[in-house]
């Protein structure tokens, strides 16, 4: 499978976007729906949404929802951009020279620095639609999340790396304090753990906790402020405490989220190897190897299949291919598993891959859904591929 052509294609549908599009969850942006009292009743918002998620038709043009920019899908772009820079300083000029590509990233960047939440302790992003929560209760439109803010964040460091530009470090480093100051803590297990945002009642997620000690661990690598890396320790210490013995982690803490998926593990891993570099902490080694080898033999088939759950396969969702690449890239762990990378990577492309060049949200054993969502599909494999060109590049 020729992986560059693949991602050239997705490349030059996602720039012809200009990177905007749809998204699983945007079925609130529907212009008909908030001209009518519906908008104000929480179970009408809350099935709108889920229609639009679960149909395999789109039915946004016919509502009117608009195509939008997504904060954390254009960090997912700026941080792609960045490993594309690193293959042409290779040598690679295949997707552009080091020029083309700086003027690709600073566009890109110069895009994500507009779409800031504000009004909190530090920059930070959230996303470009209402929410409804299946407990009727309403996250509105760029409402800052820990998720968001960190994919930006980190591209953002990135893109200082490339580029030397301050203001990109400067405010990713500003980040820090909406972390530490905006987000709510829960005790857990000898650390804490973060809420998903300002908003009350979020606290019990790994993967979103995690994702804070990713950022703080950035900030502590560029600043040597220790509150960073004592905070980033803690919350990363009552992940690892809450790991069941075969290295698995439930999705959070609360009975409904028992379940056990793939690319939520993936974001584990990767949050964990990055304070265990930058922080160059290695106390949690042993939650990595053990994590790793649970990822890597209960949610990918001999053929390259990729699972969503330890249990089932379906559905299969766009992330599940994607995570695995940026987290055995992150791990250092590439070249020992380079065999199930290209076969996940095959399976992937043959799959789940337009002729248009974007990539399909979901495959299920009925009718699947293969709406190209920009910042779930396309946006996620746009970073993710970048990740695959520069590891086998490097072989």
């Amino acid at each position: 499978m020729d992986i560059s052509a693949s991602f050239s294609s997705l490349r030059a549908y996602c720039e012809a976007e200009h990177y905007k599009g749809w998204d699983p969850y945007d079925g609130l942006n529907s212009a008909i729906f908030q001209a009518t009292p519906l908008k104000y009743w929480g179970l009408a918002r809350l099935v709108l949404i889920q229609l639009c998620k679960r149909s395999p038709i789109n039915l946004r043009p016919l509502l009117l929802v608009p195509k939008q920019h997504n904060a954390k899908g254009v960090g997912l772009f700026l941080n792609g951009y960045c490993n594309l820079y690193r293959l042409a300083s290779k040598g690679d000029k295949r997707f552009g020279s080091k020029d083309e590509l700086l003027a690709k990233i600073t566009e890109v960047a110069d895009l994500l620095l507009g779409l800031e939440s504000k009004g909190f302790s530090g920059v930070c992003w959230g996303y470009n639609f209402d929410w409804q929560a299946r407990r009727l209760f309403l996250f509105p439109a760029y409402t800052p999340t820990v998720v968001a803010t960190t994919f930006c964040a980190s591209a953002l460091f990135e893109a200082y790396e490339v580029t030397g530009n301050k203001l990109y470090l400067d405010t990713a480093l500003s980040s820090a304090n909406f972390v530490l100051k905006d987000l709510h803590r829960s005790e857990h297990e000898g650390g804490f753990m973060l809420s998903y945002s300002p908003l009350p009642g979020n606290d019990t997620v790994y993967n979103a906790s995690l994702l804070g000690a990713k950022l703080l661990s950035y900030c502590f690598h560029y600043t040597g402020d220790e509150d960073y890396k004592i905070a980033a320790h803690q919350i990363v210490n009552a992940a690892c405490e809450g790991q069941s013995e075969d290295g698995s982690w439930v999705y959070g803490l609360l009975p409904v989220q028992s379940w056990i998926d793939s690319f939520h593990t993936g974001y584990n891993l990767d949050a964990i190897s990055h304070y265990t570099r930058l922080c160059e902490d290695d106390s949690f080694q042993n939650n990595l190897d053990k994590g790793l080898r649970f990822y890597l033999e209960h949610f990918f088939l001999e053929d390259g299949t990729p699972k969503y759950y330890h249990s089932r396969t379906y559905p299969i969702d766009i992330h599940c291919p994607g995570q695995l690449w940026v987290t055995l890239s992150e791990m250092g762990q590439w070249e020992a598993n380079s065999e199930i990378c290209e076969k996940v990577a095959n399976w992937t492309i043959s799959n789940m891959q337009s002729p248009r060049g974007y990539f399909y949200y979901q495959l299920k054993k009925g009718v699947s859904s293969k709406i190209p969502y920009m910042r779930w599909s396309n946006a996620f494999m746009f970073n993710a591929l970048s990740y695959y060109l520069l590891e086998t590049h490097a072989q």
